[in-house]
């Protein structure tokens, strides 16, 4: 595999972060297919607060979004993570974990106090996320709605996501 690098996207990726993202979920069981559209609608209202992709040099080959979150309890700088896409050749050779790797590095130099996400329990505990009653997303199974706390109190109450995800 060539060297992959891992920058801030830019507006000539837009076309290659909707191909990658689709690529990465075609025939998931979890999902719907929204995926691409979501990470769309994201940029297209303006909360996609941070948004990186791996590149190999010639193609993006990776992307990760980050969006602003709400929760009940009115508590501030909270985001929410993903989705994360990789091309399927290429998944499970690193580049997700430098994605979110980077993501969380660059999300907490913007002040962020905390993260959440849905996703596997098994992964995302490898950088610190958990599940914390505290914070709550209906639907899912709770094990898989997950945080990570950078700064500051645990918030406490319902999350939701940036209109973008429906």
């Amino acid at each position: 595999m060539t060297t992959i690098s891992i920058r801030p996207e830019a507006a000539r990726d837009h076309a290659a972060i909707h191909v990658v993202t689709a690529a990465a979920f075609a025939g998931m069981a979890h999902s719907d297919g929204s995926e691409p559209h979501i990470v769309d609608r994201l940029r297209a209202d303006g909360d996609l607060a941070l948004s990186l992709v791996a590149e190999d040099g010639e193609q993006i080959v990776g992307h990760i979004a980050f969006s602003p979150i709400a929760i009940t309890d009115g508590a501030h700088g909270w985001y929410g993570l993903g989705p994360v896409s990789v091309m399927p050749e290429l998944q499970n050779q690193g580049i997700g974990f430098r994605l979110v790797q980077r993501g969380i590095a660059d999300i907490r130099e913007k002040g962020a106090r905390g993260i959440v996400l849905l996703g596997d329990p098994a992964y995302y505990s490898r950088f610190g996320f958990a599940h914390n009653p505290q914070l709550r997303y209906p639907g899912p199974p709770a094990e898989y709605f997950q945080c990570l706390l950078i700064d500051g109190d645990m918030p406490e109450g319902e999350v939701r996501y940036a209109a973008a995800f429906g």
